[in-house]
């Protein structure tokens, strides 16, 4: 892990993610519809992460994070897609730190032939951490935690790049918590967030010239809206 990445406190490496993030072009601000119908002025896809890079100094504020959060695990889960490449990059550079565990993830199909199945790597065993980018409404945690469960592990904690902290939905309805606090409160595991939008708000308003204090007035409205503490 660079010096720059690994000297960093907490907040610190929130501020710098952010950075990151803008400067890879993987958040951007504009007018993006979300899944759940609502026009954001943020868009975050970590799928844009997609040179050698910049996935690997993405790995290293993943496994920075993990290390700050103190939580406990056994094993990294990616589910399928988006969270294959995250699990895979973050334990190789847990390994690089001394902190050698072993990882799977899924399919999409099950695989009919050869090994067969729908899962892939390291048995599931102990203390499960799911790796993912966001969550918008917690439907991939919930699949990869029945998938764990039915192998008899232990689905324990998850880790997303960017926690929203606005209200998820059920039904086409919005609902007075995130996704994040439905899989923290309601489903029992631990969550570690390298970074919220609290911490993209603080970025915004730090940063001079115009655009960016637009676009800071703007997230800031859409948090108040559909924001959850």
């Amino acid at each position: 892990m660079t010096d720059d990445v690994a000297a960093l406190p907490p907040d610190a490496l929130a501020q710098a993610f952010v950075q990151f993030a803008v400067d890879c072009g993987v958040l951007r601000f504009g007018e993006f519809r979300t899944k759940a119908g609502r026009l954001s002025p943020y868009f975050f896809n970590a799928g844009l992460f997609s040179d050698g890079a910049s996935l690997g100094r993405l790995a290293q504020f993943y496994a920075r994070a993990l290390l700050h959060s103190g939580i406990e695990f056994d094993m990294l889960f990616g589910p399928a897609h988006k969270g294959i490449p995250l699990a895979t990059a973050a334990a190789i550079e847990l390994a690089r730190l001394g902190r050698n565990v072993p990882f799977a993830y899924n399919r999409k199909e099950a695989k009919d032939h050869g090994e067969g199945g729908s899962l892939v790597g390291a048995p599931l065993r102990g203390r499960v951490l799911i790796i993912d980018d966001v969550m918008s409404a917690g439907t991939a945690v919930r699949e990869s935690i029945a998938l764990i469960r039915a192998a008899g592990a232990s689905p324990h904690a998850v880790a997303v790049a960017l926690d929203r902290q606005e209200m998820a939905t059920e039904d086409g309805a919005d609902v007075p918590y995130s996704a994040v606090q439905y899989v923290r409160e309601r489903l029992g595991l631990q969550v570690c967030a390298i970074a919220r939008l609290a911490d993209l708000l603080q970025y915004l308003q730090r940063q001079p010239g115009e655009a960016l204090a637009a676009h800071h007035e703007r997230v800031l409205a859409y948090r108040q809206r559909y924001g959850v503490d």
